[in-house]
């Protein structure tokens, strides 16, 4: 009980004699051991490093995960050291919705077979978007999580102790330039002696640490292209998705221009008072004429490959002439490109002026 009661005593001294040197110091009532540029440079480099990479981190958070209750959750399990149940991601959420509606409707309608194609696609994009939430979260997030949580907290500790040997230092200082008597000054000089060796050992300590932030600026440059390959890797995922869906989304108006015929033609015929088939024309590309006037050039924005002999497969980023026939449903035109001639969707072109 003593020796804790002359512990506690001896610490609270100690606190004291702190206070007393940080406020004196504060009004300019006591000199102040100033550290080297070099230190002040490395320690301002470090505060730095920490602010930012804290602002980074939390935004790359609410970037892959923009519901706080998830990351609260996902927080949560993580300081229980217990794994997070697997979450579905949106995408994945839409597709299973748009595939469960379309057995509802019916899969072979025009609206049932097209929600079944959008709702694959949104299950594959949801699908890149887990992997890629995966791989960001390994090869970017923890690092700095661990930088944050490890490293700096050490460093922090450190520079702590840095200053409290400091003020020790300078408290011995001060003790120096008051000692009068002979006996009381060589205990003081030797009291500043032991406090300038530890104040010394500890700064080389903090020291190196401050250095390492350049080791660690160099693990985070390598994160960040990590990084960033993961999220060219999802979005170049994400583009081959909708392209293909684009390509099956594209055929799609040769059904409803067909429905759309037949329905004008049955309901001409019911008014005349016809009851035989409806027979249609089948536009013929080869007997189709370029008009005189009306023809224009066009960017393609994305590859096509033609369904039949009738439409003209089309490579991103060629110019193509297009124009257009009578009869002709609104969401094709006529392309031509050199001797090769077809049916294009106007959705995958950039019409000129």
């Amino acid at each position: 009980m003593d020796f804790n009661v002359k512990k506690l005593a001896s610490g609270a001294g100690l606190f004291f004699t702190r206070a007393v040197q940080f406020t004196e110091e504060k009004l300019g009532q006591a000199e102040k051991t100033e550290l080297d540029a070099h230190f002040e440079n490395l320690m301002s480099r470090a505060d730095c490093t920490k602010n930012w990479t804290e602002k980074i981190y939390r935004q790359t958070e609410v970037l892959l995960q923009p519901n706080p209750s998830a990351r609260i959750e996902e927080f949560l399990y993580e300081k229980l050291d217990r794994k997070a149940p697997s979450r579905i991601t949106n995408g994945e959420l839409l597709g299973q919705y748009m595939q469960d509606a379309a057995k509802e409707f019916g899969p072979g309608t025009p609206y049932g077979s097209t929600l079944i194609q959008v709702g694959e696609c949104e299950r594959r994009l949801g699908a890149a978007e887990r992997e890629f939430l995966q791989t960001s979260a390994i090869s970017f997030l923890t690092p700095l999580r661990n930088f944050l949580e490890g490293d700096w907290k050490t460093i922090s500790k450190e520079r702590r102790l840095l200053e409290n040997l400091r003020l020790d230092l300078d408290a011995c200082k001060t003790r120096l330039k008051k000692a009068r008597l002979a006996e009381a000054k060589t205990a003081a000089e030797h009291e500043l002696r032991v406090a300038q060796t530890e104040f010394d050992r500890q700064a080389e300590v903090t020291r190196l640490l401050l250095e390492g932030i350049s080791s660690t600026h160099v693990n985070h440059l390598r994160c960040l292209h990590e990084f960033v390959e993961a999220q060219a890797a999802y979005y170049k995922q994400c583009h081959f998705h909708m392209q293909e869906l684009q390509k099956e989304l594209g055929r799609l108006p040769n059904a409803f221009a067909l429905n759309s015929t037949h329905s004008m033609a049955a309901a001409g015929s019911a008014a005349e008072g016809i009851s035989s088939p409806v027979e249609t024309d089948t536009l013929k590309i080869e007997e189709v004429q370029a008009p005189a006037t009306g023809t224009r050039k066009a960017k393609v924005l994305y590859d096509y490959d033609a369904a039949d002999s009738s439409e003209l497969s089309l490579l991103a980023d060629e110019l193509i002439t297009v124009y257009t026939v009578p009869g002709m449903d609104s969401d094709w035109l006529i392309g031509e490109r050199g001797n090769q001639k077809g049916k294009v969707p106007v959705t995958y072109l950039e019409l000129l002026s």
